[in-house]
């Protein structure tokens, strides 16, 4: 028997979330049982913790995005007893049990190889949120990041501070756009070289373009935000969008791709390829400095998710949540 947060429901829709004892033979089906040693806590956590948000489909369930372990036990040729793995994506903690356990069952095909540098710990300081912004960076990388500040939205959530500390780490003059004043320090600690207030940046203009500001974008938040951020854009730059937090409409014209240009990219990590995942890992062991991870970290155990599901929905998470499952 191991600890799980398992998420009931009732018959009139009502959710509860505790930590209980279940044996291995509850787990689903897979070919690699994986000993878990951290998880995180996303915004998909949070909806899969309370309400469900439309993405668990079974209950009892087992949330969870992200896990990073040992391997136990391997119907696999590629894993073996005692290889360090990490898992995102893949709807693992929405459809599939996730990582809020000691012990998950998975397919091979939806674990990685913990890449040299990186232990399970900061494997999930960075988690599927740094694994987005990386991504997101690899994307702006590949069409060409333009001199002048790279501007980075929802900064100081989870995805945003990853993409300001490799931003910033690769040399680039982050600007980091927060509605909390007092996340700051925060930034600037991670390399932000300019806060932007949200309020200056957040509302919709009549004029299509403005001030050519922006080399590159990592957008957490979309919405009317989004949509200010594209008129504000370097000729022929490109935005990575990896968020809604603002909202999913995008209350904008076609002026920027059509007179300046403009890339919109947009970044999925729950199904990337294998290989683009492995490329991702690895530039994540490398042009992530560690020492800033720490920074970012928020410890918690399984019995605090239930109270972070619900802060995280409200806006109140900051950083990264590293969930230890076995204290």
């Amino acid at each position: 028997m191991f600890n799980a947060l398992v998420v009931e429901k009732t018959e009139d829709g009502k959710t509860s979330a505790s930590v209980r004892q279940i044996s291995e033979d509850q787990l689903p089906e897979g070919d690699v049982t994986v000993a878990v040693d951290y998880s995180t806590v996303n915004y998909k956590d949070g909806l899969c913790i309370g309400p469900g948000g439309g993405l668990v489909r079974n209950y009892p369930h087992v949330p969870g995005i992200d896990l990073a372990g040992t391997v136990a036990a391997s119907e696999d040729a590629r894993y073996k007893p005692g290889d360090k793995v990490v898992l995102t994506g893949w709807r693992v903690g929405e459809v599939h049990w996730g990582g809020y356990a000691q012990k998950a069952r998975v397919k091979a095909d939806w674990l990685v190889p913990l890449p040299a540098g990186l232990d399970t710990r900061a494997a999930m300081a960075v988690g599927t949120a740094g694994f987005t912004a990386m991504l997101a960076v690899m994307a702006l990388e590949d069409h060409g990041i333009k001199d002048g500040p790279v501007l980075v939205t929802g900064a100081a959530g989870g995805v945003g501070s990853v993409a300001t500390a490799i931003l910033a780490n690769l040399g680039h003059e982050v600007a980091a756009v927060t509605g909390r004043p007092e996340t700051a320090d925060y930034l600037k600690g991670l390399g932000a070289s300019r806060i932007v207030a949200r309020d200056e940046i957040n509302e919709t203009v009549k004029r299509p373009l403005e001030a050519e500001t922006w080399g590159g974008c990592v957008d957490a938040v979309g919405g009317e935000m989004l949509a200010r951020v594209l008129g504000q854009m370097q000729y022929g730059a490109s935005v990575a969008a990896v968020g809604l937090a603002g909202g999913a409409g995008l209350p904008a014209t076609v002026i920027p791709f059509l007179l300046r240009g403009v890339n919109l990219l947009g970044i999925d990590s729950v199904m990337q390829p294998y290989a683009n995942r492995l490329r991702a890992w690895e530039r994540i062991a490398r042009d992530l400095p560690l020492d800033k991870l720490e920074a970012m970290i928020q410890p918690a155990t399984l019995a605090d998710l239930p109270d972070l599901g619900r802060g995280i929905l409200k806006g109140q998470v900051r950083g990264r949540v590293v969930v230890d499952v076995n204290a």
